[in-house]
């Protein structure tokens, strides 16, 4: 993967209504752009960095994502517009490690660098590519999306929707803007990175969640992207000691095989024990809408396949009440509920603000606060997290 260019998917004709709305739109998009920080020139051609596929581009030529491309010799990047913003459950994204029960800002623009035929977020996704999408966008600036969540009580800043690491310039300058408030900051990926990306954002950055869509380098070569990139992704974000949940979408048919469910919890169970792992259930959407949900005991075997391979942290999700204990967060030591939950809702935190177990005082590795009183009032506002991060 790493000379992409027959990964680099052009925009459709545009003598017809569906070829010219995509390209209105890409003349859009153009408008809110900056030259770029990861890429390099190779002769009249740009080398982008910020996903595996590193596409290498000639002049006026888009990446596979469709949203960097290169104009005279430099590569330009997706800046100041959101496709999606919202303020939810941390829960939602899923963190369950992180500040449970807190607010999260979410935002997002529009493009990725795989083509899921599931995509559960293809409006944004897949805009330059579908023109059904119907991509829209609003302009915004960092210091708004941060007041915006100041004002709602968000304790995160959130990364999402599209694939982040394609507009990984733009998601650095809202970071930034989050760190002067004391507002953690967190994106969710499918992990097609690369170590420069990772070096770009490792500073702003305290928790990652990564999806893991299959453990078949075939599979992940439909979805367009590359299994080893993701495994290597994963592992470099433990080492570089930021916060890792993984989450898999179980896919009936497709990556819900026992032995690749095995597979998937043997290897997260080598990096860290301690990674979260969340199993969540699959609705028909996008281009796979004739294959059947989900079905409950389909994602009980799957948590159970990850206990099995001696991960602590096993999760079910989007089910609510249909997976038991699996929404729940237990105790590694003495196996205490510590946090229940029902959905995105935490209906109990027994934590203590050091992340410890009150039975057998055993700590819990992620993300737990410490806040310290101040003015203002809500959750949030007027207050100073101190983050607390356990691991191993």
């Amino acid at each position: 993967m790493s000379e992409a260019e027959d990964n680099i998917v052009n925009l459709p004709e545009s003598d017809t209504p569906r070829g010219r709305a995509a390209v209105r739109l890409g003349e859009m998009l153009e408008r809110r752009t900056r030259e770029g920080v990861l890429w390099r020139r190779e002769g009249e051609r740009v080398r982008c960095v910020a996903c595996a596929h590193r596409c290498r581009l000639r002049p006026g030529q888009r990446g596979a994502c469709q949203v960097r491309f290169n104009q005279d010799g430099a590569l330009r990047v997706p800046f100041g517009y959101v496709a999606g913003l919202a303020v939810d459950p941390i829960e939602k994204k899923p963190f369950y490690h992180v500040l449970p029960g807190s607010e999260a800002l979410t935002f997002g623009m529009l493009g990725c660098n795989l083509h899921c035929a599931y995509c559960q977020n293809w409006l944004t996704s897949q805009a330059l590519r579908d023109p059904d999408s119907g991509g829209r966008i609003q302009a915004v600036s960092p210091e708004q999306m941060v007041a915006a969540a100041r004002r709602a009580g968000a304790g995160t800043v959130v990364s999402s929707y599209n694939e982040p690491l394609i507009t990984a310039e733009w998601a650095a300058a809202v970071f930034d803007a989050a760190l002067k408030e004391n507002l953690l900051c967190a994106m969710v990926t499918n992990g097609n990175a690369t170590p420069d990306a990772l070096d770009f954002l490792q500073m702003r950055l305290s928790a990652v969640k990564v999806d893991l869509k299959s453990f078949r380098d075939a599979s992940y070569r439909f979805l367009g992207g590359s299994l080893e990139a993701v495994t290597q992704t994963i592992q470099s974000l433990h080492a570089r000691g930021i916060w890792v949940e993984v989450v898999t979408l179980l896919v009936p048919g497709f990556n819900d095989s026992d032995a690749e469910l095995r597979d998937m919890a043997r290897f997260i169970a080598s990096v860290s024990a301690n990674i979260p792992w969340h199993v969540t259930a699959f609705h028909p959407d996008y281009r796979m809408t004739r294959i059947h949900p989900t079905r409950p005991r389909d994602l009980l075997r799957a948590a159970a396949l990850g206990e099995e391979a001696g991960l602590n942290f096993v999760y079910a999700g989007n089910l609510p009440g249909q997976v038991g204990e699996w929404e729940n967060t237990r105790c590694p030591r003495c196996q205490k509920t510590l946090v229940r939950r029902a959905g995105f809702r935490v209906l109990e935190c027994r934590l203590d603000k050091d992340g410890r177990c009150p039975e057998c005082r055993g700590r819990v590795p992620g993300l737990w606060n410490e806040t310290v009183p101040d003015s203002g009032a809500g959750p949030w506002k007027g207050r100073k997290p101190r983050l607390l991060r356990f691991d191993e």
